[in-house]
């Protein structure tokens, strides 16, 4: 009797040892798992933050530009020629660093992205820059037709930066997956 009673406590014993075992491999599984997610979740806040900013700069920028852009009012206000064309070339000399401004922020989209909207970033700046010698090109000019190709290279401006908003929008948006996990792009 002694002796069965030796082996049910061994069996005891040994099922306790085995049922402890697995426990603590499941809690350090589900603890490495937890610290996983949350490593993930800092990581893609941290991405996520880094983009607002990056993209806050290209369309501060590309505003800056269109600010530029905007003073055509001004200059289809002036009836003299002299003044339009002091006011073209005060245009044209501020475009230059707005666009350099908008080649920075470009350059931290493309490290930052994701590809479509470092492509809609990249576009918006090639616009700018096509826009910028169709401006320089209305200094002393009354050709209706070079000021038809400003006004088509300034909607295609504005186009491009209308499409690289939605972009950046959609690429900051948290979206849920089919499991039910939340994401980031």
């Amino acid at each position: 009797m002694a002796d069965s009673g030796l082996w049910v406590g061994v069996l005891t014993s040994v099922t306790a040892l085995g049922a402890g075992y697995i426990t603590a491999k499941a809690t350090s599984r589900a603890t490495l798992a937890q610290a996983r997610m949350t490593t993930t979740a800092e990581a893609l806040r941290e991405q996520r933050d880094r983009r607002r900013s990056t993209y806050r700069e290209m369309m501060q920028c590309a505003h800056a530009f269109s600010e530029v852009t905007w003073q055509i009012d001004a200059v289809d206000a002036a009836r003299d020629r002299e003044v339009k064309d002091r006011l073209l070339t005060e245009m044209y000399e501020r475009i230059g660093p707005s666009i350099g401004e908008m080649n920075k922020a470009n350059h931290e989209i493309r490290l930052d992205g994701p590809a479509e909207v470092s492509d809609a970033a990249e576009r918006v700046r090639r616009m700018a820059l096509r826009l910028q010698p169709r401006l320089k090109a209305l200094i002393g000019a009354d050709d209706p037709e070079r000021r038809r190709e400003y006004d088509a290279s300034y909607v295609d401006f504005r186009e491009a930066y209308v499409a690289f908003i939605g972009l950046a929008r959609e690429a900051l948006e948290v979206k849920d997956d089919p499991g039910g996990e939340r994401r980031r792009r």
